[in-house]
């Protein structure tokens, strides 16, 4: 597990079916979520209303767009706002929501509305030639954007425009790529399904910690490289970053030789712990222990803990006397209610560590203060903690 995604399933191909004009037909289907294809499949077009798109997928038919493709980007946005407002009772009124319980409660029921809204919105689909170009009036040209999550393509395929828009905002970021301070304002370009170090909190904590002495370092989980990255220009000689995510291992190779320290960092393929030990090892592991519904989410959601309690527990074989583990979490889960404080000092006792010492720092992305957020309570009392382990 990492800060990139599980091994993907880009070579299992799936097939979508649906009838035009009188013939049936058929296409490669793509979906990074592991969404099935759809059972049922009508053609769209400029013509289609809102109402009845939003009747469609409610009812769990897909529509295959032919219109126009900013056409197509409309009738999303009308959607998504008949999906945002919610259900609604026959004469007019909203219904009741309830209030939560708990947090725990929320964020699950925020969850399900998270994931009914994707379901939904990605029953939109668009049609993509044997090389990604959109068959579509005014379509933009997103061959590029499609080679670079999907990679080759001989045959023609359809995925949802939500997905599509996805790929191209990823594209972007990659092509960009995202301003590191702590880099001294080096970029990091992020590829598809791999975590962007937008959230540069937890990266400052990892470029300010005191360094135990050694000259040597691991990085369990590099994603992008961008923390292995930051040690070596911390001065640290040889950096091992692991991975077992295609995509971030290309990634992470990438931005280390664009960063010119491919000298200094190895990026390998491994499951937690390369072989050996290191004064310093370090890990970023999802924050939420909740089941992650697409690619990109394993960056963020870790189901049962087990990548934290795989780092806590592998790393007294992987430190060097006297070495330290940075465990770089946030506590959001705990205000969630998904984890406790307890239970994470209980699972470092048990992994035969302690701590040394504790970097605290506030979050400054947008959600943290924004009042309208479902989990805002949560979001604005959250603390990110770079935690130095050390044995017993």
């Amino acid at each position: 597990m990492s800060k990139g995604c599980p091994l993907t399933t880009q070579h299992v191909i799936h097939w979508i079916h649906w009838t035009e004009d009188g013939r049936s037909h058929s296409a490669h289907w793509r979906s990074e979520s592991g969404t099935p294809p759809p059972a049922r499949v009508e053609i769209a077009d400029d013509r289609t209303a809102a109402d009845t798109a939003y009747r469609m997928v409610c009812e769990g038919t897909a529509l295959l767009w032919r219109g126009d493709y900013r056409g197509a980007r409309q009738l999303l946005t009308a959607v998504a706002r008949r999906v945002d407002r919610g259900p609604r009772r026959a004469r007019g009124r909203r219904v009741p929501a309830g209030s939560p319980a708990s947090p725990a409660e929320a964020f699950h029921r925020h969850r399900q509305a998270q994931s009914r809204r994707a379901r939904l919105l990605g029953m939109l689909l668009v049609p993509l030639d044997a090389d990604f170009g959109v068959p579509l009036r005014r379509a933009p040209d997103v061959r590029e954007a499609c080679a670079a999550a999907y990679g080759s393509s001989d045959a023609p395929s359809v995925t949802s425009l939500r997905e599509l828009l996805g790929l191209i905002g990823a594209y972007e970021w990659r092509r960009k790529g995202v301003e590191v301070p702590a880099l001294g304002g080096d970029r990091v370009h992020p590829h598809y399904g791999v975590f962007s170090p937008v959230r540069g909190e937890y990266v400052g904590l990892v470029a300010d910690a005191p360094l135990p002495p050694g000259g040597t370092a691991f990085d369990i989980g590099t994603g992008t490289g961008v923390l292995a990255a930051v040690l070596a220009r911390r001065g640290i000689a040889r950096v091992v970053a692991t991975d077992q995510d295609p995509r971030a291992l290309v990634c992470a190779r990438e931005n280390v030789t664009r960063l010119g320290l491919s000298d200094r960092v190895e990026v390998v393929r491994a499951d937690l712990f390369p072989p050996g030990r290191a004064p310093l090892v370090v890990c970023n592991p999802p924050w939420v222990p909740a089941r992650p519904s697409s690619a990109v989410e394993y960056a963020v959601y870790d189901p049962g803990s087990r990548m934290l309690h795989g780092f806590l527990d592998g790393l007294a074989a992987h430190l060097t006397p006297g070495g330290e583990g940075w465990l770089i979490l946030s506590d959001l889960a705990e205000h969630l209610g998904l984890r406790s404080r307890a239970e994470l000092l209980a699972a470092i006792e048990g992994a035969g560590l302690t701590v040394r010492a504790r970097h605290d720092t506030r979050p400054v992305h947008p959600r943290a203060t924004a009042p309208d957020d479902p989990l805002h309570a949560a979001r604005a009392a959250e603390v990110t903690s770079l935690w130095r382990l050390t044995t017993s």
